[in-house]
């Protein structure tokens, strides 16, 4: 990643003609740049990391292993939500830490928590830099310096290819995790967007959902053992297939992020690489048709590894930013209004797997999607979205070049709340921006199932409130957030809690649920360095 933003796609991305008219139209956006400011005119605080850690830092993992540049600080300054990128690509990167520490085994993180415990350093643990709520910036809490725990060097991988797991070093990325289980026949099928940056580590932490959770499971589902480093000591959870031995440890170190200690490597179920995979495109004439159809599918137990369905502001503008103005494209649309599904939704749903597999599931999807009041658009629609699945934060840096505002959120609630929960969101964060002068476009799509319910993620975007971007930005959060609760939905879906979702943690987990937590805090780390201002309430710095 670059360090004020994502970084270079593959390909370059522009907006089509179509979108920059939009854009002009409804968000009343001009044609000026706003691109970022230079490395060199980064405003750094200074380092203030105590000479004796330091040292102690440096004789455990290596001299040139603590890094003190300007760009390897910058680098672990934030993660990459829209209050991150605001905040560096103004120049201000007060939120960096003092050093950056890559320890090159889980022996050497302990040390270096150790270290950073007895001498009084808050210690944030750092894979990818991916996240979007704040959950790697470099809080001190009450102490005087920080430290980005680095993990990249973590990148060991023991297979067992008879029972289908892989124990994978935290620091390894979704990429290179893959090439290395692909070798061997396997894949962990979790591809979520951040796919091309994201470590094992973060995954694990942050309770991860990938784009084919439908099918594949959520990351947590994965997890079958696990190491985590913490300033009491090393907790090990051994990979057996079940147990019976009292509340799971797991599923406490699982979605810690960071708060307990660092998760060192983690053993995951793996599967066979897919023979086949088939991608298409459906229609449906309004979300909540197609939110039923889903609904009726999953519960049947004839869903697709993926599913996602966008409503249709999404698919408006989804629309505008791919099109091309070719014949098939106006062919398309005819096709759906002569139909009378113009104006409606597009699905994408896709399977992977044998052929034999492939072809048994895909039929009975259809069957349920048709009954529900699916129109079939063929593969060319889920071919599209497959080679284009990681795009988004790119596109997001081309609108942050335009003086453009674009954050996401996600929720998920049950079936009975979901159309609730999507009209109260909506018109939360386009009551909040409209307030401020600034309307929004705000879109939506479902793209992970369950029997009693589906997840909900909204994008949107809005001209940027000069000089106030980070109160704009507040005040759709707060908005949207009070929202979900009052809609009975859950505060995050995949993203985390980090330093963002904190203020409604109270009412996801309940008072004693946080004394519970907190608890488990108090003994794993009882100094509290780790990960300060983090998942719990009272932490924050």
């Amino acid at each position: 990643m670059s360090w004020f933003g994502w970084g270079e796609p593959a390909e370059p991305v522009h907006l089509p003609p179509a979108a920059e008219e939009l854009l002009r139209a409804e968000l009343r956006a001009d044609d000026r740049s706003t691109p970022p400011v230079g490395l060199d005119e980064v405003r750094l605080p200074e380092p203030r990391l105590p000479a004796r850690a330091a040292e102690l830092l440096e004789h455990a993992v290596g001299a040139e292993n603590v890094l003190r540049d300007r760009l390897a600080r910058v680098r672990h300054a934030a993660g990459r939500s829209y209050p991150d990128l605001v905040r560096l690509r103004s120049g201000d990167a007060s939120g960096a830490p003092d050093s950056v520490v890559l320890p090159g085994s889980r022996e050497e993180v302990g040390e270096a928590i150790a270290i950073c415990a007895a001498e009084g350093v808050a210690v944030i643990p750092f894979g990818g830099g991916t996240s979007v709520v704040g959950g790697v910036e470099a809080l001190h809490g009450p102490f005087e310096a920080a430290v980005a725990l680095d993990l990249r060097r973590l990148d060991g991988v023991v297979i067992d290819r008879e029972s289908l797991l892989a124990t994978l070093g935290a620091g390894l990325t979704g990429p290179r995790a893959e090439e290395l289980l692909n070798e061997q026949g396997l894949t962990l099928g979790h591809f979520p967007q951040s796919f091309e940056h994201a470590t094992i580590g973060g995954y694990v932490a942050t309770r991860s959902a990938g784009q084919a959770s439908t099918g594949y499971g959520r990351i947590d589902e994965m997890v079958r053992g696990l190491r985590m480093a913490t300033p009491a000591g090393e907790l090990v959870v051994k990979p057996v297939p079940a147990s019976a031995a009292g509340p799971s440890l797991l599923e406490l170190a699982v979605g810690s992020e960071g708060v307990f200690g660092v998760i060192t490597d983690a053993t995951l179920a793996a599967r066979p690489v897919p023979q086949r995979r088939s991608y298409e495109g459906w229609s449906f004439r309004s979300f909540p048709e197609g939110a039923a159809a889903f609904r009726e599918m999953e519960q049947s137990h004839a869903s697709p590894d993926v599913a996602r369905l966008s409503d249709e502001e999404e698919t408006r503008i989804a629309l505008l930013m791919s099109s091309s103005g070719s014949a098939a494209e106006r062919a398309g649309k005819a096709y759906l209004r002569a139909r009378g599904h113009e104006g409606g939704c597009i699905a994408i749903v896709g399977w992977e797997g044998t052929d034999g597999e492939v072809r048994r599931r895909r039929a009975r999807t259809r069957t349920h999607l048709r009954h529900g009041g699916g129109v079939r658009l063929g593969s060319r629609p889920g071919d599209a979205w497959l080679r284009s699945r990681y795009n988004g934060p790119y596109q997001r840096d081309v609108l942050l070049d335009r003086g453009l505002a674009v954050e996401t959120l996600e929720t998920a609630t049950t079936w009975s709340r979901l159309l609730e929960l999507h009209a109260a969101v909506r018109g939360a964060l386009t009551t909040a921006l409209s307030g401020r002068g600034t309307p929004p476009l705000v879109t939506c799509h479902v793209s992970h199932l369950y029997a009693s319910g589906a997840s909900l993620y909204f994008t949107w975007i809005a001209r940027r409130e000069d000089g106030a971007e980070l109160d704009q930005w507040r005040a759709a959060k707060e908005a949207a957030g009070d929202a979900i609760v009052a809609a009975g939905g859950t505060i995050t879906h995949h993203h985390a809690v980090g330093r963002d979702h904190v203020r409604w943690m109270r009412a996801e987990v309940g008072d004693t649920g946080l004394e519970a937590l907190r608890a488990v805090k108090d003994r794993l780390d009882p100094r509290g360095v780790m990960n300060p201002g983090k998942l719990l309430p009272d932490d924050a710095g």
